[in-house]
This record gives C-alpha cells, structure tokens and sequence, in this order.
C-alpha cells in the first residue's frame, strides 16, 4: 500500500485545504493508498471525511511551518513504503498515478525547482521512501542543524542533502508541474505584472507559492482583476 501524505500546521489555510486536496487526490489517482494527514490540530479526525484518511500527530513538538516537513523524513513519523508528498496549496489537474510509476527504480523523485538558475528542488510534490531520505536527509540535517536553520525552507536542506548524494534521487519531468504564478520553468513570470494564471498545456500539477492562494483564484473578490476564463481551470479542479 502506497501513502499520499500531506501537513497541516498552524493556521495559515483553513482545514478544507485538506478535505480538497484529499478529495483531488481521490479523483485523479487509481492505485489503492492511505491519506496520511500529520497535524498539530486535534480534531482533523472529526473534520476530514474519507474512508482511507489516517490522521497522525506531528512527530515533533519544537518546529514551526515548513520545518515540519523535514520531521516527515525521521523515524518518529514511522512512515514506511513509497509516499507521494503534496502541500496544501496544489491543484490537481489529471490522473497522477504517474508519480508513483515514474522512475520506479528510484526510492525518492522530486520536483526540479521553478526557477532553474537555483539547480535545486522543489518540495511542494515528491515521492520518497524514508529508508533513503531518513539517513540522507533526516540524520545530515540533525547533524548540522545550526548550519541549516539559516537555509529559508526546508527544500533548501533537502536540495543540500541531495548534492552530496546525487545518485540515489530523480526528477519528475518538469511538464507534469508548473507554478501557478510563474508559469514556465524556461522562462519564468518572475513580473507581477505578467502573472496570468492560465494553465500550462499538459500539466498534472500546479504549484501555488505566495499569493494568491488557490481558493482565492477559485473564489474570486468582484474587485480583483484575473480573466474569468483564464482561472476557471482552478475553480473546475480545486474542490
């Protein structure tokens, strides 16, 4: 059985970004798996509805925002087999069994960052088998912890880990994801003047990072200026 995980912490989206995402991932992938939901919030329980959820605790107490993400990668999370990792602020677009089947040799694929210049990875989706990431990227990130809480973010440490390892990671092809904002990975929208919000041809995923969240493209104010047409793609798939 294979594990779609996800982390909620805080309170920076409301608890329905968990039941969409859930509700998205039932949609568009085939292959039987566990919801893997780790929260701070003691009645997900009560809240998410589905017949596959599994609601844990975070591993830890002592993290804050994306650091969580990294506790994911340590024996505490008691995570095992392949996992496909999906922040909240996704937008499931088609089938994503592919995920799951693509380099299947590999015990961890991950996103290739959206601005390329980085030559790092992005965290918001990517497949991983903790008997990989857990002395990889869990014990080096204990090791030189100091170092690492001055990267901003958690795929920043995972990006670090995986230079000194190179051999055992892969990448998902970058016409599976896009940024919602920025659009192309070759020629990125960095200009807030050109962000459109149209969907990349072909995608499976699309990214939101900053604003504006996907409920806020979904559900738009009267006063704020996206083409209907250009963002109805999100109000079609994030639900």
């Amino acid at each position: 059985m294979v594990n779609i995980v996800c982390l909620y912490w805080g309170n920076k989206y409301k608890w329905e970004y968990v039941q969409v995402l859930y509700n998205m991932t039932q949609r568009h992938l085939t292959i039987p798996h566990n919801f893997i939901i780790y929260t701070d919030h003691t009645k997900m329980q009560k809240l998410v509805k589905g017949d596959n959820v599994i609601v844990r605790k975070l591993p830890f107490h002592d993290y804050e925002g994306w650091w969580n993400k990294l506790t994911l990668f340590s024996p505490e999370a008691n995570l095992e087999g392949d996992c496909l990792y999906f922040d909240l602020d996704v937008v499931i677009l088609e089938n994503i069994d592919c995920f799951f089947t693509h380099e299947k040799q590999s015990q961890v694929v991950l996103m290739r960052d959206f601005n390329l210049t980085t030559q790092g990875f992005n965290s918001s989706v990517m497949r991983f088998n903790n008997e990989v990431m857990t002395p990889n990227v869990w014990l080096p990130y204990l090791k030189e912890k100091k170092r690492f809480s001055k990267l901003q973010g958690d795929q920043n440490v995972i990006s670090d880990c995986i230079k000194q390892t190179p051999d055992k990671f892969k990448c998902f092809p970058n016409e599976w994801t896009f940024s919602a904002k920025w659009y192309d990975r070759e020629n990125p929208r960095f200009q807030k003047s050109r962000w459109t919000f149209q969907r990349f041809p072909d995608a499976k995923v699309a990214v939101f990072h900053g604003k504006p969240d996907p409920n806020q493209l979904a559900n738009p104010h009267p006063y704020e200026s996206y083409d209907p047409k250009t963002i109805e793609w999100v109000k079609n798939h994030w639900k």
